[in-house]
């Protein structure tokens, strides 16, 4: 809707698959903190294993400050609470792509 095209996979293991397959063409990962296979920290830390540079954003229901905590300095590149709303999700995408 926004002009992006994305690629959508099923946990962990595929995102990371897919990544190394597209990585570049990808612009930029949404990432959920919960997926089946290899949550959102084990699969963050095996994308920017692939590419340092990669940008992701972190989703999830959990608390944005523990969260944060967790992921501070180690090149996360936005985060968005669940649940959000489209124009949330549009805005923090174009913040993090500039």
């Amino acid at each position: 809707q926004i002009g992006y095209e994305v690629i959508a996979v099923e946990d962990g293991q595929k995102a990371i698959e897919t990544y190394e397959l597209y990585k570049d063409k990808i612009s930029l990962v949404l990432l959920d903190m919960t997926m089946p296979v290899y949550d959102g920290e084990e699969t963050f830390r095996e994308l920017r294993r692939i590419n340092p540079d990669v940008k992701v954003i972190l989703s999830s229901g959990y608390n944005e400050r523990d969260l944060m905590d967790r992921f501070i300095g180690k090149g996360l590149a936005g985060f968005i609470q669940k649940p959000f709303v489209f124009s949330t999700l549009v805005e923090t995408i174009k913040f993090v792509l500039g």
